[in-house]
Protein backbone atom coordinates (compact mmCIF):
# COMPACT_ATOMS: atom_id res chain seq x y z
CA UNK A 1 0.00 0.00 0.00
CA UNK A 2 1.54 3.35 -1.07
CA UNK A 3 0.21 7.33 -0.43
CA UNK A 4 0.85 9.65 -2.67
CA UNK A 5 0.47 12.65 -0.53
CA UNK A 6 0.59 16.43 -2.00
CA UNK A 7 0.84 19.97 -0.32
CA UNK A 8 -1.82 22.97 -1.57
CA UNK A 9 -0.47 26.31 -1.37
CA UNK A 10 -0.54 27.88 2.21
CA UNK A 11 -1.04 24.37 3.88
CA UNK A 12 1.27 22.51 6.44
CA UNK A 13 3.89 20.55 4.73
CA UNK A 14 2.81 16.98 4.31
CA UNK A 15 5.37 14.25 5.45
CA UNK A 16 5.08 10.85 5.55
CA UNK A 17 6.71 8.86 8.24
CA UNK A 18 7.50 5.12 7.91
CA UNK A 19 9.34 3.75 11.51
CA UNK A 20 10.20 0.27 12.33
CA UNK A 21 12.68 -0.71 15.64
CA UNK A 22 14.13 -3.93 16.11
CA UNK A 23 15.90 -5.86 18.92
CA UNK A 24 18.26 -8.85 19.03
CA UNK A 25 17.02 -10.32 22.65
CA UNK A 26 14.35 -8.60 24.45
CA UNK A 27 16.18 -6.92 26.10
CA UNK A 28 18.86 -6.52 24.10
CA UNK A 29 20.77 -4.82 21.51
CA UNK A 30 18.26 -2.64 19.52
CA UNK A 31 17.92 -0.73 16.08
CA UNK A 32 15.65 1.54 14.63
CA UNK A 33 15.02 3.02 11.05
CA UNK A 34 12.88 5.36 9.72
CA UNK A 35 12.25 6.97 6.27
CA UNK A 36 10.74 10.54 5.94
CA UNK A 37 9.42 11.96 2.52
CA UNK A 38 7.88 14.95 1.95
CA UNK A 39 7.56 16.87 -1.51
CA UNK A 40 9.24 14.21 -3.71
CA UNK A 41 12.25 14.60 -0.50
CA UNK A 42 13.34 11.64 1.41
CA UNK A 43 15.38 11.01 4.41
CA UNK A 44 16.49 7.91 5.66
CA UNK A 45 17.80 8.20 9.94
CA UNK A 46 18.81 5.17 11.91
CA UNK A 47 20.27 4.23 15.57
CA UNK A 48 20.92 2.07 17.96
CA UNK A 49 21.42 1.40 21.72
CA UNK A 50 23.72 -1.17 23.85
CA UNK A 51 20.91 -2.45 26.09
CA UNK A 52 16.97 -1.67 25.15
CA UNK A 53 14.05 -3.40 24.25
CA UNK A 54 12.20 -4.01 21.31
CA UNK A 55 9.28 -1.60 22.20
CA UNK A 56 11.97 1.13 23.13
CA UNK A 57 13.05 1.21 19.60
CA UNK A 58 9.86 1.41 17.81
CA UNK A 59 9.05 4.19 19.92
CA UNK A 60 12.82 6.05 19.00
CA UNK A 61 12.13 5.50 15.61
CA UNK A 62 9.24 7.54 15.35
CA UNK A 63 10.49 10.08 17.84
CA UNK A 64 13.73 10.54 15.86
CA UNK A 65 11.53 11.24 12.76
CA UNK A 66 9.45 13.74 14.38
CA UNK A 67 12.51 15.47 15.85
CA UNK A 68 13.98 15.28 12.60
CA UNK A 69 11.08 18.00 10.97
CA UNK A 70 12.25 21.25 11.06
CA UNK A 71 8.61 22.90 10.70
CA UNK A 72 4.82 22.18 11.94
CA UNK A 73 3.36 19.26 9.61
CA UNK A 74 0.89 17.35 8.39
CA UNK A 75 2.23 13.54 8.72
CA UNK A 76 1.04 9.90 8.60
CA UNK A 77 3.03 7.90 10.91
CA UNK A 78 3.20 4.31 9.44
CA UNK A 79 4.78 1.68 11.90
CA UNK A 80 3.88 -2.22 12.20
CA UNK A 81 3.68 -1.53 15.73
CA UNK A 82 0.45 -1.66 17.47
CA UNK A 83 2.14 -0.48 20.91
CA UNK A 84 2.66 2.83 19.37
CA UNK A 85 -0.18 3.24 17.70
CA UNK A 86 -2.53 2.19 19.98
CA UNK A 87 -0.87 4.21 22.64
CA UNK A 88 -1.00 7.21 20.85
CA UNK A 89 -4.39 6.81 19.70
CA UNK A 90 -6.13 4.68 22.77
CA UNK A 91 -3.89 4.60 25.74
CA UNK A 92 -2.00 7.59 26.20
CA UNK A 93 -5.01 9.57 27.43
CA UNK A 94 -5.59 7.47 30.41
CA UNK A 95 -2.31 7.00 31.27
CA UNK A 96 -1.82 10.52 31.97
CA UNK A 97 -5.22 10.94 33.96
CA UNK A 98 -4.02 7.80 36.04
CA UNK A 99 -0.78 9.84 36.48
CA UNK A 100 1.62 7.13 34.15
CA UNK A 101 -0.40 4.07 35.76
CA UNK A 102 -2.23 1.13 33.18
CA UNK A 103 -5.15 -0.75 33.58
CA UNK A 104 -3.38 -2.75 35.91
CA UNK A 105 -2.74 -0.04 38.24
CA UNK A 106 1.41 -0.46 37.24
CA UNK A 107 3.74 2.15 36.45
CA UNK A 108 3.56 2.70 32.45
CA UNK A 109 6.76 1.50 31.02
CA UNK A 110 8.86 3.34 28.78
CA UNK A 111 7.11 6.73 30.31
CA UNK A 112 10.32 8.80 29.07
CA UNK A 113 10.05 7.60 25.89
CA UNK A 114 6.00 8.00 25.50
CA UNK A 115 6.39 11.72 27.23
CA UNK A 116 8.70 12.72 24.45
CA UNK A 117 6.89 11.54 21.68
CA UNK A 118 4.06 13.14 23.14
CA UNK A 119 6.14 16.64 23.56
CA UNK A 120 7.21 16.26 19.86
CA UNK A 121 3.80 14.98 18.41
CA UNK A 122 2.52 18.41 19.94
CA UNK A 123 3.39 21.30 16.91
CA UNK A 124 2.11 18.61 14.25
CA UNK A 125 -1.32 16.98 13.28
CA UNK A 126 -0.74 13.40 13.00
CA UNK A 127 -2.28 10.73 11.90
CA UNK A 128 -1.26 7.23 13.02
CA UNK A 129 -1.43 4.01 11.00
CA UNK A 130 -0.85 0.43 11.68
CA UNK A 131 1.07 -1.61 8.59
CA UNK A 132 1.30 -5.20 8.66
CA UNK A 133 4.77 -5.52 8.64
CA UNK A 134 7.12 -8.39 7.23
CA UNK A 135 4.31 -8.25 4.54
CA UNK A 136 6.14 -6.82 1.44
CA UNK A 137 5.60 -3.38 2.40
CA UNK A 138 8.73 -1.77 0.75
CA UNK A 139 9.13 1.21 3.39
CA UNK A 140 8.48 -1.44 6.22
CA UNK A 141 11.21 -3.47 4.81
CA UNK A 142 13.99 -0.80 4.48
CA UNK A 143 13.07 0.63 7.94
CA UNK A 144 13.55 -2.63 9.18
CA UNK A 145 17.00 -3.31 7.33
CA UNK A 146 17.89 -0.19 8.61
CA UNK A 147 16.91 -1.30 12.12
CA UNK A 148 18.99 -4.65 11.74
CA UNK A 149 22.32 -2.72 10.44
CA UNK A 150 22.07 -0.35 13.37
CA UNK A 151 22.22 -3.85 15.81
CA UNK A 152 25.17 -5.55 14.11
CA UNK A 153 26.80 -2.17 14.02
CA UNK A 154 26.30 -1.76 17.99
CA UNK A 155 27.67 -5.30 17.99
CA UNK A 156 30.97 -4.47 16.25
CA UNK A 157 31.21 -1.45 18.17
CA UNK A 158 30.96 -2.94 21.35
CA UNK A 159 33.23 -6.14 20.64
CA UNK A 160 35.63 -3.42 19.33
CA UNK A 161 35.72 -1.83 22.88
CA UNK A 162 35.83 -5.14 24.69
CA UNK A 163 39.02 -6.12 22.88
Amino acid sequence: MYYRMTMKKDDKPVVEIYSDGACSGNPGVGGYGAILRSGGKGKEISGSEAMTTNNRMELLGVISALEALKRHCSVRVMTDSTYVVKGMTEWIDGWIRKNWRNSQRKEVLNRDLWERLLQVSKPHKIEWVWIKGHNGHLENERCDQLAREEIIRCKKRMADETS
